[in-house]
């Protein structure tokens, strides 16, 4: 991959010269399309790459980084892994910035935490940054938001997050409280845009305002089809902050993308996320996450696979057993044989469907088991998802549903779109 910056500054060269690079560690499957685009030549300039735009914004300032382990400048090299693999190496984002003499406070953490091991949902503790020994204060623990005491020495943040572009992946809400504490505190922030993998299409229910959790803030659709930098000009814009305020933001827009820019994910955005195929097929099934079925976490093949020890074994010749591992200590059906679908040889494509969680429910052998009411809920935006599926209407009728708010929103998400 081109990366202009790098060719064009004695700044960047000393960065490359100096910092300690880092190998991927995405899975196999991936690698093709990963190094198909470092040699592309029109690739995606990612906005951390842009760094002859931002460093000057940074200079003698105090800087606390939301970030986690996605938060990386990836350099214009490869090398050989010990499998035979061509690898992109990348430093992190912290560690560059550091190494330049850019000061950085502190760190603060989303869900997963700063280096992206912790399980989803579970809470993150405060810490020190062992390599670096920053301050590390969690979004996903007591506080979702930073405090004005975390706050009083900072005069910039910056928000560097790799995400997936479904309402239910948190790290759209930490944006918002983020954006929120900046606003009340008049600090800056600084937004370093990233792809979003899903950012082709809008689909699924708009979550409505009674329904609003850490899970949803905002009445958009499950797919919202926007990056980073596009859903925080979003907040600001449709007054979502608290009594309305904004946040000063500056966005360092990519380079060479657009909505239609299929983009492989090098670094898992958080540990149930492998792969390609689990990212594009992450939108259906994770409505599982509100139901007693198990998506695959507990295995290797999380979000491309889906069972319970519930569902009809008649009907089904694919079964596993969810055992506790990296992401998951606590799989749903832990040591259970979970009867199902595996997913993980189809062709993913980049779309939402029902079919999948329709399926799971009407092989159920008892229906009652499926759905956990109150987590489904939150995870659709809506009651009326569950009783539609409940009273067996086709997806066809259920997407009928949506349309008049998804048109709607598909007008409001035009005027915020920094790309194509």
């Amino acid at each position: 991959m081109r990366f202009k910056v790098f060719k064009n500054t004695v700044l960047l060269f000393v960065l490359v010269a100096i910092s300690c690079a880092s190998k991927t560690k995405n899975d196999a499957s991936s690698n093709d399309e990963i190094l198909k685009q470092i040699h592309e030549e029109d690739a995606i300039l990612l906005g951390a790459n842009r760094t002859e735009i931002y460093l000057p914004i940074l200079k003698d300032k105090r800087i606390g980084v939301v970030a986690n382990q996605t938060s990386v400048i990836f350099r214009d090299k490869s090398e050989i892994s010990e499998k035979g693999k061509e690898e992109r190496l990348y430093t992190h984002l912290v560690d560059s910035l550091l190494k330049l003499n850019i000061e950085i406070k502190k760190v603060f953490s989303p869900e997963h935490g700063f280096r992206g091991t912790a399980d989803a949902g579970e809470d993150v503790k405060d810490g020190v940054d062992t390599k670096t020994q920053l301050p590390i204060f969690s979004l996903h623990g007591k506080n979702k938001k930073p405090t004005d005491v975390q706050l009083e020495d900072l005069d910039i943040m910056v928000f560097d997050i790799q995400d997936v572009g479904v309402r239910f992946y948190t790290y759209i809400s930490t944006l918002h409280y983020v954006m929120e504490a900046c606003a009340e505190n008049n600090i800056p922030l600084l937004i370093l845009d990233r792809p979003n993998p899903n950012g082709n299409y809008v689909d699924g229910p708009v979550l409505e305002n009674e329904h609003s959790s850490f899970l949803g803030m905002h009445p958009i659709p499950l797919v919202h089809g926007m990056t980073i930098g596009e859903y925080a000009q979003m907040i600001n814009g449709e007054s979502w902050l608290n009594d309305g305020i904004k946040c000063e933001i500056t966005i360092i827009e990519m380079e060479n993308y657009t909505h239609e820019s299929n983009y492989s994910l090098p670094i898992r955005p958080s540990p149930n996320l492998p792969n390609d195929q689990s990212i594009l097929l992450y939108p259906s099934l994770g409505l599982f996450e509100g139901t007693n079925i198990n998506a695959g976490r507990g295995t290797e093949f999380q979000f491309q696979r889906y069972g319970a020890p519930f569902l009809n074994k008649n009907h089904y010749s694919f079964s596993y057993t969810p055992q506790p591992n990296f992401g998951s200590k606590y799989p749903k059906h832990n040591n259970e044989v979970c009867y199902g679908v595996d997913l993980s040889d189809v062709k993913a494509e980049r779309q939402f469907t029902l079919k999948y969680v329709m399926d799971a429910y009407n092989n159920a052998i008892d229906k009652s088991k499926v759905f956990n009411k109150a987590n489904f809920t939150t995870h659709a935006g809506t009651a009326k998802l569950q009783q539609q599926i409940e009273a067996g209407l086709s997806e066809a009728e259920i997407r009928a549903t949506w349309q008049t708010d998804l048109d709607k929103y598909r007008k409001l998400r035009q005027s915020y779109l920094l790309y194509k």
